[in-house]
């Protein structure tokens, strides 16, 4: 089934989720501290990490950035706090998901499985051929955008999001589908998410090179053209 580290101070909690992963079929460690989470993450191997936020010696956001130094793998965060800006600044951080406490231990395994699936998925790029469109090249293997063959920085979501809809060009994407795909099916931030990463692209991607690459369609989606212009 896959293999989890959960990296929770409060015991019981940890416990408790624990239990309920073995009967699963997932194989467990625990660390009940940042530091000791970091260090199991970067020594041993897991297929997903369940990471708090509060967490004693280093906080969750702190493990959560240096994880994502060094490796890619879900990373779905653990918050008693309902603060837009902790969600806000883990997804941004690389999380691939959060879920609230007190939680219903059956979502918590539906978030689960959804990023393990979205792992999948996005292994499979690594046979995919490099995407282009006029001076964008998307780089599956390496994981890496330039635009005229300047090396463009992206998280890992906005980057699972550009290549989705350059590998649908011309074909319009509504934010329900994108958000089923890149966020996963259950989800629970609203379709609001996917207007906000594409605020990102754009900021990224398109104005400091003056170009269009993304096109809003009123009231559906967002299509990546065959046209690369300028923006007018």
């Amino acid at each position: 089934m896959g293999r989890i580290l959960i990296v929770e101070d409060e015991e019981k909690i940890a416990r408790f989720i624990e239990l309920e992963l073995i009967y699963e079929g997932y194989e467990v460690e625990k660390a009940f501290n940042g530091r000791d989470g970091l260090e199991l993450a970067k020594t041993q191997p897991f297929d997903l990490i369940l990471l708090d936020i509060m967490l004693p010696g280093l906080n969750g956001i702190e493990v959560l950035r240096r994880i994502r130094q060094f490796s890619d793998l879900p990373i779905i965060l653990l918050t008693a706090r309902d603060a837009v800006v902790d969600k806000v600044t883990g997804l941004d951080g690389g999380a691939d998901d959060y879920i609230t406490k007190p939680f219903a231990i059956e979502e918590l395994l539906a978030r689960i499985r959804a990023a393990l699936r979205k792992r999948e998925t996005n292994n499979e790029l690594e046979t995919s051929a490099e995407l282009v469109i006029g001076d964008l090249r998307l780089d599956p293997n390496r994981r890496e955008v330039r635009v005229k063959d300047t090396l463009v920085h992206l998280t890992k979501r906005e980057f699972d999001l550009l290549y989705y809809l350059l590998e649908n060009k011309n074909i319009v994407i509504n934010r329900e589908t994108l958000l089923e795909h890149i966020w996963g099916y259950d989800f629970s931030g609203g379709t609001n998410a996917v207007d906000v990463y594409i605020r990102y692209l754009r900021a990224k991607i398109e104005e400091p090179f003056g170009l269009k690459i993304i096109y809003t369609v009123r009231g559906v989606g967002y299509v990546i053209k065959d046209t690369f212009g300028n923006c007018s």
